[in-house]
């Protein structure tokens, strides 16, 4: 097997898992505005937050992995790949939070699946 599907996958948790720690930091953190009043109070908030740390150290994980993955696979082909993401993203988001997975992203999960089945048969 070609260890660069694999590599994309990897990539793909790894960003998944940096979404949903930021999401799960957000709601720690709650809405905000940014406006001069309160650009410190959130920002101390956001510098602080666990969430946020392993949400970013997860990103830079998964930046070092994506730049192996285009080291061996043509960008037009590996790029497509990350809508890998909006499915593990989606999925992740209703076990994890609640999120509700409606039929219409559904739908746009099986087009996404779709595409990916064509990109990677090229």
């Amino acid at each position: 097997m070609n260890i660069t599907i694999p590599l994309v996958l990897f990539c793909m948790v790894v960003n998944t898992i940096a979404q949903i720690l930021l999401k799960e930091a957000m709601n720690h953190i709650g809405a905000f505005s940014f406006t001069w009043n309160n650009i410190i109070p959130i920002g101390i908030k956001i510098i602080i937050s666990p969430y946020i740390i392993t949400g970013l150290f997860c990103y830079v994980v998964s930046v070092i992995v994506w730049l192996l993955v285009l080291s061996r696979m043509d960008v037009s082909v590996a790029y497509p790949l990350t809508s890998i993401g909006f499915i593990l993203t989606a999925i992740a988001a209703y076990f994890l939070m609640g999120e509700p997975i409606t039929m219409i992203r559904f739908t746009g999960i099986v087009v996404i699946i779709g595409g990916i089945y064509l990109i990677t048969r090229t």
